[in-house]
């Protein structure tokens, strides 16, 4: 088990490599990318390069241990076909009309290069913040039997903490890993994580990198 609160993750102690999934949410070059989205509606995409380390280290872990490794992209189609009036006029409202910020076209949505994603790690592309909605990723983790999901990337408060909602509206067992997670904005960053653990863990369960990395390494240890 892992070390977590308000409880250990899983709660029924059984956390199978098989049945295990690490995303790791948007690290886009958007988001991260001093010349991105984020900076340039006035973040300090500092925080959030931050973590990187972390999300490496557990993304080696996971891999080692035999988990699947999820990423997921945010951004929408060159042609705009995808977008609502509305979201067509937040982005003219942002100053993003003409650019190629936030569009699958562009450089800012490749994730970044500090990031090494395996030929074996599956992709899911997204529009809205959370990754199930329009997307396939609810099929892909049935297909494969997975049942547990372990969250890093950004941001904390909104595409993390709207993936994580939704997938606990689905019955996954779900783990937040705290310092593996960044926003721009600390305070929204720490009101995300209290969020998790309100009402005994609503949200699953919270726990750091290196109480993960302790798990998957006795994870690895006994597969081979």
């Amino acid at each position: 088990m892992i070390k977590a609160r308000p409880f250990d993750f899983p709660y029924d102690g059984r956390l199978e490599p098989q049945h295990t999934a690490l995303l790791a949410i948007d690290l886009q070059e958007d988001f991260l990318s001093p010349t991105g989205y984020f900076a340039r509606k006035g973040y300090d995409p500092s925080p959030l390069r931050a973590i990187l380390p972390a999300v490496n280290s557990l993304i080696a872990a996971a891999r080692a241990a035999g988990a699947t490794i999820v990423h997921t992209r945010q951004g929408y189609r060159a042609d705009m076909a995808d977008m609502t009036a509305y979201e067509i006029w937040r982005r003219k409202r942002a100053g993003l009309d003409g650019t190629d910020v936030l569009l699958r076209s562009g450089p800012g949505f490749q994730i970044v290069s500090d990031i090494e994603v395996a030929p074996q790690d599956i992709i899911v592309d997204k529009t809205c913040n959370g990754a199930f909605t329009y997307t396939d990723l609810e099929l892909i983790l049935r297909s494969r039997g997975i049942t547990h999901l372990m969250f890093t990337g950004c941001t904390t408060d909104v595409c993390v903490h709207s993936t994580l909602r939704e997938a606990c509206d689905r019955n996954f067992q779900c783990l937040t890993i705290s310092d593996a997670c960044a926003s721009g904005d600390q305070y929204a960053h720490e009101a995300a994580l209290h969020m998790v653990t309100v009402e005994d863990g609503v949200f699953g369960a919270l726990a750091d990198t290196d109480a993960v990395l302790a798990a998957l390494s006795q994870l690895a240890g006994a597969a081979r």
